[in-house]
């Protein structure tokens, strides 16, 4: 895994989203914030938790200025399911081959249940208008992360 650190350019992407357009980081460059977060699968009941406070902490994201994006390497087909059935609010994307994963250091050697396998590691990325990573969120639960990425954009 890549190791990325605050103050670094955030690796650009052209993914798919829910509805199959086209969302390239760079299209938000010098406009708005955003948060990258990356989840393991949709429809599972930690993803959807996380999923939902996000769709239900919009407003306050929007107030500082930060889009919400969420990257999973599900198909375009099974996130547009999640969008609608969760009713969310926000662009999901689709990163199957999760290229983009690896190139932000969220994809690599898991364990679960004494099995190791390679995944998703949960992991949110700030990025300012310029396109750099202004934080990493890596130590959060899927209940609290909206509460832990408000309360940095509240203090800075």
């Amino acid at each position: 895994m890549q190791m990325l650190t605050a103050g670094m350019a955030a690796p650009n992407f052209t993914l798919q989203d829910q509805n199959g357009n086209v969302v390239t980081l760079t299209q938000f460059k010098g406009e708005t914030k955003v948060l990258a977060y990356f989840y393991p699968r949709a429809m599972t009941p930690g993803c959807t938790t996380q999923a939902c406070l996000l769709r239900d902490s919009k407003a306050v994201f929007e107030a500082f200025n930060t889009v919400i994006l969420g990257l999973s390497p599900d198909p375009v087909k099974k996130l547009k399911y999640f969008e609608q059935k969760k009713e969310l609010n926000f662009t999901l994307l689709s990163d199957e081959n999760h290229a983009v994963a690896d190139a932000f250091g969220a994809w690599g050697p898991k364990k679960f249940m004494n099995k190791e396998y390679d995944g998703i590691h949960r992991i949110s990325f700030l990025i300012d208008k310029n396109g750099n990573i202004e934080h990493i969120f890596n130590k959060f639960t899927t209940k609290d992360h909206h509460d832990i990425v408000i309360n940095f954009l509240k203090s800075i």
